[in-house]
């Protein structure tokens, strides 16, 4: 399958079709060695993404990252989040997630923590496009919020948040908000972290009506599910036709109700497998279930690109964001007209 993909990749661009617009690193100099999970939104004034950075992933002076593009270029990254509690205690951060509430503020959730099994969910607020911040809210106890991927908003006007725990195996759950993140409820998880381990699910809207996810997981392929009642119920997990090497992915449902889908196509058996994070691959779908291949974002051997996250503009233009080498955060956009 991997040959396939990239072999009907190549023939696109032989034929001049490649999809990517442009493709540039974030900053190319930050006062951290190390970076990953990054998340972007569209606001009023343009695009904002944000990651964590610091020593290392799980290292204590871990914090929140924030850059905005402004007249084409990105801003130099600020960190605008921390786990300092004290001055003799500092908790790393992680897994920033951005969102714009319509005509309202932008809220940048965020976890905080010693690892994934022990973490709380926080979020703060800009009212100006990601310049300033307001203080840190921390979340009820048992909210995460959106764990990895970015929640979407319900013809209800609800926030529905797609997150996960690691605490008792890989479970999926959901956690709704009406108010912009000051009250919550939650669902149980849909799955047992037994049969299927999966986290990190992103919402995808089907034509039907339904709902879709689709998450990471450790069972080799990406795992979906589905939803009749916007989310409060949801049918057993099982896999799709895509490889998973337990590596996050990242989806959106296009304007044009196609979905696009964000991962790494290493699959079992793979040169590479066994926790592989290259190539980084686009997939299309006009129905959620046959997937094709639409464009190889990265593809160097050995090398981690990885944790995309995906989001439509205002203009039709796609843009992806991912960790590179955990070095850098790239941004990449993408045509899919």
């Amino acid at each position: 399958m991997k040959k396939l993909f990239i072999l009907l990749l190549v023939a696109n661009l032989a034929l001049g079709q490649s999809p990517i617009i442009s493709s540039e690193f974030i900053y190319e100099n930050a006062p951290f060695p190390s970076c990953h999970a990054s998340t972007l939104a569209e606001t009023n004034d343009g695009i904002v993404a944000a990651w964590f950075g610091g020593t290392a992933e799980r290292d204590p002076d871990v914090g929140i990252w924030v850059s905005r593009m402004e007249n084409g270029k990105w801003s130099t990254p600020e960190e605008v989040a921390n786990g300092v509690e004290s001055p003799k205690k500092r908790y790393p951060t992680w897994n920033p997630v951005l969102f714009q509430m319509p005509g309202a503020e932008l809220i940048l959730f965020y976890k905080v923590g010693p690892s994934p099994s022990t973490w709380w969910g926080m979020l703060k607020r800009s009212f100006d496009g990601g310049k300033t911040w307001s203080a840190a809210e921390k979340l009820p106890d048992g909210i995460y919020g959106p764990i990895k991927n970015k929640p979407v908003l319900l013809s209800d006007g609800t926030l529905l948040c797609p997150t996960s725990s690691e605490d008792n195996g890989w479970r999926v759950h959901f956690e709704t908000t009406k108010d912009a993140g000051k009250t919550w409820t939650k669902t149980e998880a849909i799955n047992d972290g037994k049969e299927f381990s999966a986290i990190q699910p992103s919402v995808l809207f089907n034509k039907d009506g339904r709902l879709q996810i689709l998450c990471r997981s450790k069972n080799s392929f990406i795992l979906e599910a589905f939803s009749s009642d916007n989310g409060k119920t949801w049918s057993a997990l099982k896999p799709i036709s895509l490889p998973n090497p337990n590596s996050g992915t990242d989806a959106v449902t296009l304007k044009d109700g196609r979905q696009l889908l964000v991962y790494n196509h290493v699959g079992k058996g793979d040169e590479y497998w066994g926790g592989s994070r290259s190539p980084l691959n686009v997939a299309i779908s006009k129905d959620g279930k046959i997937w094709d291949s639409f464009a190889i974002l990265e593809n160097e051997k050995k090398m981690e690109f990885s944790y995309p996250a995906v989001i439509q503009t205002s203009d039709g233009k796609v843009h992806i964001t991912y960790t590179w080498k955990r070095k850098k955060i790239k941004h990449v956009v993408l045509d899919v007209n």
